[in-house]
């Protein structure tokens, strides 16, 4: 089977999942505690990957998976170099839970531990994110580019508070905050990692970086942030690992050197 047979049949898988998103995000949800009081998941996340996971199995047998609600239920994370699909089923699981649209499923297919294709999808604002390694990047079919961007001064950066309420995490990310407020043209956060990323893709905002994250959260955007011309690295400055729960992206290499001097670090532990 081809790269083109495997980005078919998720495409299909993943519209089939927004459409689950999309008519339950205003109906009552019973809604389950994962690590803290904000870290939540909903029946609805777990339909989502048994529903993308099921329908990759039946046509590709031999596939692997990494999905946020089977790893929260204890399975480890195992990345190999068989083809691997790494799923967030409903990533801004908060933001659902309380009917505010910006919330997506998130895939990406990792073979040989090199990302493939990345699909990011909004099914409330009809935000598709899509691509392939090598293809560019693109929202509902149209070819998407990042700003550009150089200047701190006229960064829009996109930054998140996350899912843990780690004292030590939450100084740090206070003080960055602190940091930056005074440095750059505004900071936003949606809510979630994915769409955050893919904003940067789209070039409406310029950065983003976030401690505390996991691989399901920014694998499909880290893809779709590089197809867009933009780059991805470690906050630290150094390459960027998908299994490290850090991730910085930005409109340029300028832009993500310079917010990476700034930042104050945090390094939890590994996925």
């Amino acid at each position: 089977m081809s790269l083109d047979d495997f980005y078919a049949v998720a495409l299909d898988l993943v519209k089939q999942s927004g459409a689950i998103i999309r008519d339950r995000i205003n109906r009552p949800k019973d809604v389950m505690i994962k690590s803290c009081d904000v870290d939540l998941v909903t029946e609805s996340d777990q339909q989502v990957e048994k529903l993308f996971m099921d329908g990759i199995t039946a046509k590709f047998p031999d596939h692997r998976f990494i999905g946020e609600e089977t790893t929260s239920s204890g399975e480890k994370v195992q990345l190999t170099d068989a083809p691997t699909w790494v799923i967030d089923p409903i990533d801004g699981t908060m933001n659902f839970v309380h009917g505010l649209p910006h919330t997506c499923i998130s895939v990406a297919l990792l073979i040989n531990k090199i990302t493939e294709i990345g699909l990011v999808y909004n099914p409330i604002l009809e935000q598709f994110f899509t691509a392939r390694k090598g293809q560019g990047a693109f929202m509902n079919g149209n070819p998407i580019k990042v700003s550009g961007e150089k200047e701190l001064k006229k960064a829009l950066v996109m930054v998140e508070l996350g899912t843990s309420r780690d004292p030590e995490k939450m100084k740090i990310v206070m003080e960055n905050l602190k940091i930056l407020t005074s440095k750059v043209h505004g900071v936003r956060a949606l809510g979630s990692a994915a769409l955050n990323m893919c904003m940067v893709a789209l070039g409406g905002a310029d950065a983003n970086f976030e401690f505390g994250i996991h691989i399901w959260d920014f694998a499909a955007g880290d893809l779709i942030v590089r197809e867009a011309g933009g780059c991805c690295i470690d906050p630290s400055g150094g390459e960027l690992d998908l299994l490290s729960r850090r991730v910085l992206c930005a409109s340029s290499q300028e832009l993500a050197n310079e917010i990476s001097n700034l930042l104050i670090q945090y390094f939890p532990e590994r996925d």
